[in-house]
């Protein structure tokens, strides 16, 4: 097999693709969105994240302010804002205004969450490390809310159902469909 040498950079691809709130709800100050490809889930105990965003960015000090954040995943319905919210400064525009999005009240931080995203996840900062052109806010999760009518009568979320977005190279992808789980590749197979 024949590979091709590029220059470093992301090559962790696809990646997903966040819209990130921020501001103070209640107070209806300093609310914003920033579209996010460098998030990732950090540990499960305690629940842990990251983002990673430039210091230029408007959000960059409003997150740095109040120390707090909502992740909210992208859905194909939410593919235009998601890529509006990336593209455009909350420094000229309200982003929620613009791309008719929702801002509601969270349940453990000041942010607001965006109503539309099937699920929102509440951090707070616990520490923001200068990685280089990025800063990585590694946060806490102090809370997830799932929108109900992706759950089943077992209480399982399906995200499946909302139909997630993903961003590869420039472009933004739907997730594909479900070729196995957890552990598939070591159960038994009875016949």
């Amino acid at each position: 097999m024949s590979k091709t040498v590029w220059k470093p950079g992301s090559m962790l691809y696809p990646a997903p693709v966040v819209m990130v709130s921020c501001g103070d709800y209640a107070a209806k100050k300093d609310m914003n969105i920033i579209t996010v490809m460098y998030a990732a889930s950090v540990c499960r105990d305690p629940h842990m994240l990251s983002i990673s965003i430039r210091p230029d960015r408007f959000s960059y000090d409003i997150i740095k302010k109040y120390g707090q954040f909502v992740v909210n995943l992208t859905t194909e319905d939410l593919a235009f804002a998601t890529d509006f919210c990336g593209v455009k400064s909350g420094r000229d525009i309200n982003k929620f205004e613009a791309c008719s999005l929702t801002a509601v009240d969270s349940e453990m931080v000041s942010a607001p969450s965006i109503h539309e995203s099937p699920i929102n996840i509440e951090c707070s900062v616990r520490q923001i490390i200068e990685a280089g052109s990025h800063h990585l806010f590694l946060s806490e999760v102090l809370c997830v809310r799932a929108d109900e009518k992706y759950m089943d009568k077992n209480g399982k979320f399906h995200l499946e159902y909302a139909n997630p977005i993903c961003y590869s190279h420039g472009k933004y992808y739907g997730m594909g469909k479900c070729f196995g789980g957890f552990g598939f590749s070591v159960k038994k197979i009875d016949k």
